[in-house]
């Protein structure tokens, strides 16, 4: 990237770098903010590459085949079960894709600005930390938001405080030892809060939230060269705290543990007269059953771009009072029977790329070489997560989610660039 003035590097590049940054922070106010500053990037990007009359940035294999889904999915939304909301989804899906180049470009023009984004992300943690181990002991955050049984901080009703904590939480570890790896003590003040934050996760009732923060953990502990040991003992800590505290008060073990038990029928496993065992949870096990029979019955189109909840109610496809949802709550079901096959090539796609490139990391880890950097393996633990098909999940299509997932990838794709160069 060049300027030809300092207003253009202001639109251009301090804009755009000052509007990266407080992502964290518009996280947690909701999907408005943080969606608005990811389109503005990208608008801006785009006006920048017309200006300049450059498009390289694009010319990857990568964006193509988003280029080909995101088509696909505009064609998806027009014919097939047609109606506004699929399509506004569908049209403006391309943003993340523009966004991702964007954030790489900055990147390779001066990555200082990485120290801007860890720091919002480090008051984030430390504030969300500080003020949801307030609200578990007194019942009531700093701003006197009761905590209704789970521990919900600045999240309020929302109750995303632990999906919010294990899904930035690869990048905050990564960042953490990019960052402070020459300035040990300073670094030991940031275990602290690593190990805080993954108790409050568990603490924050949020049962997939703590799944994926240990998966994270795992595919660290796994992969890395030099870090391996230092998460362990975060995570080993972690475990002693967590059981220290809920010997104390057990709410959170009854949620995380006995109720998810209950929920999958598993503790009457003895009884002549039990249900069947369900996946997760009776209304989990009927949305999928529901799903698939929508998929069955549309198996190369699928239903359409969140039309999950418009036909979830229909006779054919429905199990019971509990199969209608806004969506199924697993990514590899809703793209099964919202996009049909096509679709779900392109998420079959994206796992087999992933775990092509994790199994060639761990054939050089045996002969003592390593593909990835520790720094690439915490932002792919964080991939994973999104990745990981057997676990209840949000919206495909949720704002909110989609931003979460996609500040992986700037950091891995630059990392990677940077590594080769």
């Amino acid at each position: 990237m060049f300027f030809n003035s300092s207003k253009q590097k202001f639109f251009f590049y301090t804009f755009p770098v000052f509007l990266f940054s407080l992502i964290p922070f518009f996280l947690i106010t909701g999907p408005f903010l943080s969606d608005l500053s990811i389109s503005l990037i990208s608008l801006l990007f785009l006006i920048y590459c017309y200006k300049k009359k450059n498009f390289s940035y694009f010319k990857n294999k990568y964006f193509y085949i988003l280029l080909i889904f995101w088509s696909y999915l505009i064609i998806n939304s027009l014919v097939n079960n047609f109606n506004l909301d699929s399509l506004k989804i569908s049209f403006f899906y391309i943003r993340y894709g523009i966004f991702v180049i964007a954030i790489i470009a900055l990147l390779d023009f001066d990555d200082r600005f990485i120290k801007y984004f860890f720091y919002c992300i480090l008051i984030c943690f430390t504030a969300l930390v500080l003020d949801g181990f307030y609200q578990y002991f007194t019942g009531v955050n700093i701003l006197g938001w009761e905590s209704y049984i789970r521990v919900s901080s600045f999240f309020g009703d929302e109750k995303i405080l632990g999906s919010y904590l294990s899904r930035l939480w690869p990048i905050f570890f990564g960042l953490s030892i990019f960052i402070l790896k020459k300035n040990n003590r300073l670094f030991y003040v940031f275990v602290i809060i690593f190990i805080l934050s993954e108790a409050l996760i568990f603490l924050s009732g949020d049962r997939v939230a703590f799944f994926y923060i240990n998966l994270s953990a795992i595919f660290v502990i796994l992969f890395s060269k030099k870090i391996f040991k230092l998460r362990l003992y975060t995570l080993l800590t972690t475990l002693v705290l967590l059981f220290i505290i809920t010997l104390i008060n057990p709410t959170a073990k009854e949620r995380v543990f006995n109720q998810t038990l209950n929920q999958m029928n598993l503790l009457n496993a003895n009884k002549l007269n039990q249900e069947k065992i369900y996946i997760f949870s009776r209304e989990h096990t009927h949305h999928y059953i529901t799903a698939y029979r929508m998929f069955l019955d549309h198996k190369t189109l699928g239903v359409g771009v969140k039309n999950f909840r418009k036909f979830c109610s229909d006779d054919k496809y429905r199990e019971s009072d509990s199969s209608c949802a806004p969506h199924p709550h697993n990514t590899y079901v809703q793209i099964l029977s919202e996009t049909g096959i096509i679709g779900f090539l392109f998420l079959i796609l994206a796992f087999i790329y992933f775990i092509k490139y994790v199994f060639k990391h761990l054939i050089l880890r045996f002969k003592s070489k390593y593909y990835f950097t520790d720094f690439e393996i915490c932002i792919l633990s964080g991939i994973a997560i999104y990745l990981w098909p057997i676990a209840p999940t949000g919206n495909v299509f949720n704002n909110w989610l989609n931003i979460t997932m996609i500040l992986n990838l700037p950091f891995l794709i630059w990392s990677r660039k940077s590594n080769k160069t």
